[in-house]
């Protein structure tokens, strides 16, 4: 992604929020987010999801507020489609708009890869998320039963879709 493009969401309001910068996930950076990623997620990646990701080329960012990570993201994009895999922000950086703008960035991301489409799988139960998702116009396309591990068992995955 140029220089330009992740200006793009370098932002400040008046020097009272933090600059958020996103760019791409090193292998170094692993740790850091699996960290984020076992604090907000009972069913969390494993360090070698996130290796492989960045090694395999998908497109891995992290985003970083005044130099501390707040957030990552990883998507799949081949054959004119992006799947978001992976998303996630800190939970000291949620709800305030973070989770947002990095989901943003990712739909950027997917156009300039020449996706014409997105697709992401989100627990029912996850309720923020889905919100969220909704709130930008992903559309429910699918459900694939009992898709995730959760303490009860199995839990759904609701498939969305949104039309880049």
């Amino acid at each position: 992604m140029s220089q330009a493009a992740i200006e793009l969401y370098r932002r400040t309001q008046d020097g009272a929020e933090p600059e958020l910068s996103l760019r791409p996930m090193r292998l170094d950076d692993v740790e850091a987010v699996l960290a984020v990623e076992q604090a907000i997620y009972p069913y969390p990646w494993s360090a070698g999801n996130f290796r492989d990701a960045v090694r395999f080329g998908n497109s891995c960012w992290v985003a970083e507020l005044d130099g501390e990570l707040a957030g990552y993201a990883v998507l799949l994009a081949a054959a004119g489609e992006a799947q978001l895999l992976n998303i996630g922000v800190a939970s000291r950086f949620q709800r305030r708009g973070w989770g947002r703008r990095l989901l943003d960035f990712t739909l950027a991301e997917a156009r300039r890869l020449e996706a014409a489409e997105m697709f992401l799988e989100v627990r029912p139960s996850n309720l923020a998320a889905l919100a969220l998702y909704r709130r930008v116009g992903f559309v429910q396309v699918g459900r694939r039963r009992n898709y995730y591990p959760a303490a009860a068992g199995r839990e759904d995955a609701l498939v969305l879709r949104l039309a880049l």
